[in-house]
């Protein structure tokens, strides 16, 4: 092992102890209780909630998805993404925010099942179960999709065992979020975001300066066929331009639909300790995902000039979401200090990374525990029992993600871009509902929540594939399924009782 590579791999193992340290001393100050363990007792201050909740969202695909999508085929996808994410991010927090926050709590409500089905008043907790099942059956592969970055990250660098390093990145994960719980996620994620600010703020510059200057990146940007193009997109097989047409402008937009439906960002809104603070949570949100974003795709520009110049290779396929690797690779080869520096970089990833997986966990283990176990199946649990039943499901939860992320040939960004649109389309639709009209009732929200998780799947695997018009992301046809399903089906049966409109005129009214 080089100088370089003791560096970075101490400066790593510095970073993961502190990460578990500081899970452990959180934890011990936590609340011992549900609420404590999955919203830290509606505490959260408004700079906290804004950066877990985007370092929650911002998981692997930001230092690797993006920034590797715009190396391989320039601007058009990433940047329309990134708009679609940055508008998703600033509506989120405007229309849903300050709502959900007030109606969970009026309801006593902990998770985004909950909330659904208390906000229906169901005797029989139909639609908790869906809900809950959707959590699981779409968080474990989003899940998976951190640790196939671990394990890419650590295998392109040292040429470690893949699975060795996703299960050290899984390791860590568990221990801070079993013992601390939300309080410790939601800290840790404050911290994780200051280090993947600063990961992208050196990668682009040192991007810039191996490149041969500002200049020299744009100059090379120019000279491949619509690579910075908002209407074309680069064919690196051809060398040509291709068309991105409407279809895909939209399509790619649609992401942020996406964000109206995540119950690990949803959650951080219910969390808060004041709804009125949500408005400088979501200023400080909106600056934060839009520089930080436009920056992911700056460096899949600059990477592919640094590539021209000869000082790291020419990546293909999903190779190209190691762009980041390569260039603190290629920076920790100046000396002890820039290995150092390297090694945070390379932090930052493992930051992207866990500060999504732990906030997915432990949304999922909220959604067993408490949802299925408690009040789904009726098992009484103490406090102790409920801690102990949380921290299990944790790490079976986790060790299922292992096993799918397996294939160290998966694409990060297919596999998140699949669980978003799973979210976005069974949730969104009906947290909009449930917040904003009134005449929404029970049974249209299990429409939706079914019609949405079906299309989801329908889409993907059956009408996207034949192409030409029908290639659009399934985050969009699957929503507008989902909310018709709702419209249709509760215009379609009784409104809701008395008391259900009641409180939510009262919740409408402050």
């Amino acid at each position: 092992m080089s100088t370089a590579q003791i560096c970075i791999t101490a400066t790593i193992i510095l970073y993961l102890c502190f990460v578990i340290f500081t899970g452990v001393m959180i934890g011990r100050r936590s609340k011992k209780s549900a609420e404590g363990f999955y919203l830290g007792g509606r505490g959260i201050g408004p700079l906290v909630t804004a950066m877990s909740a985007e370092a929650s969202d911002m998981s692997s695909y930001l230092l690797m998805g993006i920034p590797g999508l715009a190396y391989l085929s320039g601007v058009a996808d990433a940047s329309w993404t990134a708009i679609g994410l940055a508008i998703g991010t600033y509506l989120n927090f405007l229309l849903v925010a300050k709502k959900l926050r007030r109606y969970s709590v009026r309801l006593d409500a902990i998770t985004i099942p909950s909330f659904i089905s208390k906000r229906y008043g169901e005797k029989k907790p139909v639609i908790m179960c869906i809900s809950a099942l959707i959590i699981l059956i779409f968080f474990v592969p989003y899940v998976a999709s951190g640790l196939a970055a671990i394990g890419k990250l650590f295998n392109s660098l040292f040429g470690w065992n893949y699975m060795l390093a996703a299960v050290i990145g899984a390791v860590v994960i568990i221990s801070y979020t079993s013992i601390g719980g939300f309080s410790a996620v939601a800290t840790m994620d404050l911290i994780q975001s200051i280090i993947m600010t600063a990961a992208l703020a050196v990668i682009v510059v040192f991007g810039v300066v191996q490149a041969g200057g500002m200049d020299a990146v744009i100059a090379h940007a120019q000279t491949l066929p619509g690579f910075l193009s908002f209407t074309q997109t680069f064919n690196v097989s051809t060398n040509s331009a291709d068309p991105y047409g409407f279809i895909r402008i939209i399509s790619m937009l649609a992401w942020g639909l996406g964000y109206f439906g995540m119950p690990h960002i949803l959650v951080r809104f219910m969390a808060i300790r004041d709804e009125n603070e949500l408005t400088l949570s979501r200023r400080i949100a909106a600056t934060w995902v839009v520089i930080s974003m436009g920056v992911a795709v700056f460096i899949g520009i600059v990477g592919h000039a640094v590539s021209a110049a000869g000082r790291v290779p020419f990546l293909e396929g999903s190779a190209t979401e190691t762009i980041i690797v390569k260039l603190s690779d290629l920076l920790s080869s100046y000396g002890i200090f820039p290995a150092i520096v390297a090694g945070c970089i390379l932090a930052g990833i493992l930051a992207a990374t866990m500060s999504t997986a732990d906030s997915q966990l432990l949304a999922a283990s909220s959604a067993f525990s408490e949802n299925i176990v408690q009040e789904v199946f009726g098992v009484k649990l103490t406090e102790k029992q409920t801690m102990l039943i949380a921290r299990l499901t944790v790490i079976v939860i986790a060790v299922i993600a292992l096993f799918l992320a397996s294939d160290p040939n998966s694409n990060v960004f297919q596999i998140v871009s699949f669980a978003w649109a799973g979210f976005g389309a069974t949730f969104g639709p009906a947290i909009l509902c449930a917040l904003f009209w009134k005449r929404s009732n029970r049974q249209g929200i299990m429409a939706g929540l079914v019609a949405g998780g079906a299309m989801i799947f329908i889409w993907k695997f059956l009408v996207r594939p034949m192409g030409g018009a029908l290639d659009i992301y399934e985050l969009l046809p699957a929503f507008m399924v989902g909310l018709a399903a709702i419209v249709i089906v509760s215009l379609a049966t009784p409104a809701p009782g008395a008391e259900i409109e009641k409180l939510f005129d009262e919740v409408q009214g402050n």
